[in-house]
């Protein structure tokens, strides 16, 4: 048998660490479980996370994960908090505990401290009876019956089973609050996930005043001089009646393919208007991006690489394939 066809550990640790979350999952539907979920959605203050350790982690992810969906959610480090950090809780917070042994030093000593500022506390315990079960407002039953690593003491199914309990508990605040993509943007600025999410047309166009335009009537010399002084691969045709409005586009495929049509010799008779493509596809200025990418790529057999953007019948700018590209949506 050669190395790769040997057994391996990484899919055992991951089909126990699956079984402990799957076994978790079917205790979770309790009055007490509904208890947690509900002074969580409920809060209108801060939600405070804490734990030592691997589980502090745990509390780090759900703390940055709430927060990435609108909530204010800090982690709170248990031994600044003994030292001064607990200022921070308020009435009206409530606080997440997250150990697997529910007898963490640290966590016991806080107790007394949350107490007085009348904040509800949610545990989620490797142990409900412990110290902390039996102290918490609520409690979540994250208990394993043994660790995937051979050594016990490693944290591996636990942490997972914790993991998993803080994810769903973020699904439940998203529909409590029913959180929209929208605004999940909002707190995604940077990056890919927020470009694709915010990221208009307008954001990125050309805009017409930077804009070169031919009439109909505009003539073959014309017409090339337009296409080769603006250099974005299409210029666009003036309406014959309304300034304001789109007459058509010529591309540089467009013109390409006249001039392989027609004769040399009928070309010094040719216009814009033999020249355009008088309906073009175009765009909003207020269409997404990521939408206006994925309408020019649908109609590549048309080779669309720039979409007029119109507003209300009114020409406001320019979308080239370049522009979407330089703005890294994918």
């Amino acid at each position: 048998m050669t190395a790769s066809q040997q057994p391996t550990s990484l899919a055992q640790v991951m089909r126990a660490e699956a079984d402990a979350i799957s076994r978790a999952a079917s205790r979770l539907n309790s009055p007490a479980t509904m208890a947690a979920v509900q002074t969580l959605t409920a809060c209108n203050g801060k939600v405070i996370i804490t734990g030592v350790g691997k589980s502090g982690l745990v509390a780090q992810k759900f703390a940055a994960s709430l927060t990435s969906v609108g909530y204010m959610a800090i982690y709170l480090n248990p031994l600044d908090a003994l030292h001064g950090d607990i200022g921070i809780v308020r009435d009206g917070d409530v606080v997440v505990l997250i150990s697997n042994s529910g007898e963490t030093s640290e966590l016991v000593a806080l107790l007394p401290f949350f107490d007085k500022r009348g904040v509800n506390t949610i545990g989620i315990l490797g142990r409900v009876e412990s110290s902390l079960g039996q102290r918490c407002t609520a409690v979540l039953d994250a208990s394993v019956d043994r660790e995937a690593a051979p050594i016990e003491q490693v944290p591996t199914s636990s942490t997972a089973v914790a993991m998993a309990i803080c994810d769903g508990l973020l699904v439940e605040c998203i529909l409590a609050r029913n959180i929209s993509v929208e605004e999940f943007a909002l707190n995604h600025p940077a990056g890919a996930i927020g470009r694709r999410l915010t990221l208009t047309v307008g954001d990125v166009m050309i805009p017409s005043n930077k804009l070169q335009f031919v009439s109909r009537a505009a003539q073959l010399p014309e017409v090339i001089e337009a296409l080769t002084t603006q250099a974005i691969g299409a210029v666009l045709v003036k309406h014959d009646r309304i300034d304001t409005a789109l007459g058509g586009i010529i591309t540089d495929g467009d013109l390409r393919r006249a001039l392989r049509r027609v004769s040399g010799d009928r070309w010094p008779a040719l216009t814009a208007a033999d020249l355009m493509t008088e309906s073009p596809i175009t765009t909003s200025s207020e269409m997404l991006a990521v939408d206006a990418l994925e309408l020019m790529e649908r109609n590549q057999k048309k080779a669309i690489t720039v979409l007029p953007v119109v507003d209300a019948g009114t020409v406001v700018g320019m979308l080239r394939m370049h522009d979407l590209v330089q703005a890294r949506l994918t």
